[in-house]
């Protein structure tokens, strides 16, 4: 038999992470080599304990799944990743398509799926839920730029204009410019409304 396809896990839900593992290591040709429960952590772990394929949550402290799998793939680690999140939404994996992610699936994927989907970005294949696909097609392309991202995501919590700017080093016209940017792209009235369509949308 050839050596098991190893396997690291990165999910700030304990229990979640657990039955991942436990549904993985059922399975003869799979091996759970490391968990860690932030995505500052993964870059770390994939050097020591050298997987092959690390399956990635989104929404984690430290570094979100996305700029995780950004990092692995500019290291050149040679481990694939694979996204398994609860939220599947057409703006993230577009998102996490571009970051260099092999595959995107949802946490409510079948075990046996999911371990297929293991498989297929172990031989350099493609896994992708396929109605996330579909959706992510019809849905278009995220419509806002870089900058205003950042500046969405530096307000999300109500801050001010001025505590923006001085964050992101740019002047209060130039934040509230990027803001009314957002917002009209968005087809919200107010910035709190353009941070959740972004939300919803995997835009940010």
């Amino acid at each position: 038999m050839s050596a098991p396809i190893r396997l690291l896990l990165a999910d700030d839900q304990h229990l979640v992470r657990g039955a991942l593992a436990a549904l993985l290591e059922l399975e003869d040709d799979l091996e759970v080599v490391a968990q860690v429960a932030a995505g500052d952590e993964v870059l770390a772990a994939v050097r020591e304990h050298r997987p092959d394929v690390a399956l990635l949550d989104i929404e984690m402290p430290g570094l979100d799944g996305i700029e995780a799998t950004r990092q692995v793939v500019a290291a050149g680690t040679g481990c694939r990743c694979l996204i398994v999140t609860t939220f599947g939404r057409p703006g993230y994996l577009r998102r996490a398509v571009e970051a260099g992610a092999s595959g995107f699936v949802v946490k409510d994927t079948p075990a046996a799926q999911l371990a297929e989907a293991v498989r297929r970005v172990h031989a350099g294949l493609r896994a992708v839920d396929p109605a996330l696909a579909e959706e992510s097609l019809v849905s278009g392309t995220n419509p806002l730029s870089a900058r205003e991202q950042e500046v969405l995501r530096a307000a999300a919590d109500g801050a001010s204009v001025k505590h923006v700017s001085g964050l992101l080093h740019l002047s209060p016209g130039t934040v509230r410019n990027h803001l009314s940017s957002a917002i009209g792209k968005t087809r919200t009235t107010n910035r709190s409304e353009a941070c959740r369509v972004a939300r919803e949308n995997g835009w940010l």
